[in-house]
């Protein structure tokens, strides 16, 4: 039953279906095979249900909402505004403001796709106009829009707290320390590339001018103190802090910078709308689809046969990372996370590990997974958006997938990068 069901996905992929069709028909496939017919296909679709019925998913059209009216309004401009008045004079410093500027809009988005348009669309012409390489520019804003994957609020955090029951309010703690230190990696080595390359330097802005940036910028700085702070301090659940950003970036742009007007937000409400849908199939399809693979006992032979159960907890998240890795370089992160989560969660379980950092190191993978070759989500992101050809897109991206891969490393032997801040605040 596998071979048939794997094998009409692998077709469907190929004739180019997008990845909802070949799940929901690998899914009515396996529950044909397994009842022997149609006449429990009521119980697919119960399966479906169940896929999006915990309440935690409101979040995600939430943060989507919120982001998409950061990007068609003023809050994104302001934040890269105030990131280049303090560090755009520094040898290197318009890729580090690049840098910062991508991990700032991710900690108030959560979307790595909204990141690279808001970021990316502004700052790559004037980073042309510097003399940086377009194959470095476009990789850098690639891969450091996935910080808004381990930042808070990362929507692939929600996905995994959803499917492992684990707590979203500490991912999203947890994710805060890999996330800075990617940022800290990113800006040396922008640093490094400008001296080899004599970059020249930005004029340094005046203290006036920086202190007008911060006041343009006091608002939207609001939005990782409501999150952040919020969950921090006990006040919000990950799901009605969703609900607060959204009003907040509502009444930011409509009221006080009035950058929208109500149709403005009927478009972005409706381009919401049809991405929600779309991640909600795909929720909805993978949890019928993992059902078939686990009633299938697919992932215990296939643990059994890796020999998954006799490795050492350093081991099992070896194999998680690698595994992670390799599905995100070909499939949707979402897709990525509803089909290998229930595959390891009892694996994970059994050898005592913590289900947070577990969900830490997974996000990383599915980040770094999501900006590298051959179908990294992000790539064809940054194609569409920049009209740029494939081999351009991918070609500076090694030196920044090496980086994300040494982090994936540290966070194994040193799961405190994760832990410290979840700890702090949790315990």
């Amino acid at each position: 039953m596998a071979g048939i069901i794997f094998l009409v996905m692998i077709i469907l992929l190929l004739l180019g279906f997008p990845m909802m069709i070949p799940l929901i028909v690998g899914a009515i496939v396996g529950f044909y095979e397994i009842f022997h017919g149609i006449g429990k296909m009521d119980f697919m679709v119960q399966q479906f249900m169940a896929g999006i019925r915990p309440a935690s998913l409101i979040a995600v059209p939430m943060f989507i909402f919120a982001a998409d009216i950061m990007t068609r309004g003023q809050s994104a401009g302001r934040l890269i505004e105030m990131v280049m008045r303090f560090i755009g004079h520094i040898k290197g410093g318009l890729a580090v403001s690049t840098a910062t500027a991508c991990t700032l809009f991710g900690a108030v988005s959560g979307s790595t796709q909204a990141t690279v348009v808001a970021v990316g669309s502004p700052l790559r012409p004037r980073m042309l106009q510097a003399g940086y390489k377009d194959s470095f520019i476009l990789a850098l804003i690639i891969n450091s829009s996935d910080i808004a994957f381990l930042i808070p609020p990362s929507i692939g955090m929600i996905i995994y707290g959803v499917v492992s029951n684990t707590s979203i309010s500490e991912l999203f703690i947890a994710g805060i320390g890999p996330g800075l230190l990617i940022l800290v990696l990113f800006s040396i080595y922008s640093v490094i590339y400008a001296y080899v390359y004599e970059v020249p330097v930005e004029p340094k802005a005046s203290w006036s001018e920086r202190l007008v940036a911060v006041q343009r910028a006091v608002w939207p700085l609001g939005f990782p103190v409501i999150i952040v702070g919020g969950i921090y301090g006990g006040v919000f659940s990950p799901t009605e802090a969703a609900a607060v950003c959204v009003l907040y970036a509502l009444v930011l742009e409509v009221i006080v910078f009035r950058s929208l007007s109500p149709a403005d937000i009927y478009k972005t409400a409706k381009s919401t709308g049809l991405i929600t849908g779309v991640v909600f199939i795909l929720v909805a399809a993978g949890a019928a689809f993992s059902w078939v693979i686990s009633f299938a006992r697919i992932p215990q032979e296939l643990l059994e046969t890796i020999g998954v159960a006799d490795m050492s907890q350093m081991g099992v998240l070896f194999v998680i990372s690698i595994s992670f890795f390799i599905g995100c370089m070909f499939v949707d992160p979402i897709v990525v996370i509803l089909v290998l989560v229930p595959i390891f969660a009892p694996v994970v379980k059994s050898v005592g590990l913590d289900p947070v950092l577990v969900g830490t190191i997974i996000t990383l993978q599915v980040a770094i997974g999501s900006a590298t070759p051959p179908f990294g989500c992000d790539i064809f992101t940054a194609i569409a958006v920049f009209r740029k050809p494939y081999a351009d897109v991918v070609r500076g991206t090694p030196p920044f997938v090496l980086i994300l891969l040494c982090v994936a490393v540290l966070l194994i032997f040193f799961p405190q990068i994760a832990l410290f801040f979840r700890d702090l605040a949790f315990n």
